[in-house]
């Protein structure tokens, strides 16, 4: 069965705005290494956009946690799945996802980050649903403030599916 996807945030949006990230954190680490913590699968397509459009030295690392299984709604239980290949500590640190939502897991994921002592720890994400948070996070650069529904498109997925989409899209019922 074929899945009906409206476009919520045009292609052409969403690289308008990875572009004015990109440009925002230059500014905010001149002067500075940055590393960047990719948040798998999902957060992969965004990231690799954005370091593309810093302009300071940056390294990357891959991160993988679940919290959700093979549901559309968190469990609250937030696994490591695949942990960091380097150290943070001393660094200056950007965590990138592609949405948060409720906030469980990047609140789990950002306290355990902090743990290991990095030099600075931000958090960007392309997407964000203020509406569902049940945890306080600190979001430090967003792209889009989105409305309570189930988005794909540009790494978010639904089944594993529309990842690739270039834009983000709504899955309609």
């Amino acid at each position: 069965m074929k899945d009906k996807i409206s476009v919520m945030i045009s292609e052409e949006d969403v690289n308008r705005k990875i572009r004015e990230l990109g440009a925002e954190i230059s500014k905010d680490y001149e002067g500075k290494d940055l590393h960047m913590i990719c948040v798998l699968k999902g957060g992969a397509f965004f990231m690799c956009e954005l370091a593309k459009r810093i302009t300071v030295p940056v390294t990357i690392d891959f991160m993988s946690v679940s919290s959700y299984g093979g549901e559309t709604e968190s469990s609250g239980i937030v696994r490591i799945v695949k942990d960091l290949d380097e150290p943070v500590e001393g660094r200056e640190v950007l965590v990138v996802e592609d949405i948060v939502d409720s906030g469980r897991t990047l609140s789990y994921l950002m306290g355990m980050l902090q743990d290991r002592k990095p030099k600075s720890l931000a958090l960007c994400t392309l997407l964000n649903k203020p509406d569902r948070r049940v945890t306080e996070v600190r979001v430090d650069y967003i792209g889009f403030d989105i409305p309570d529904k189930f988005v794909v498109g540009f790494g978010l997925d639904y089944g594993q599916r529309y990842r690739n989409l270039p834009f983000i899209g709504v899955v309609e019922e």
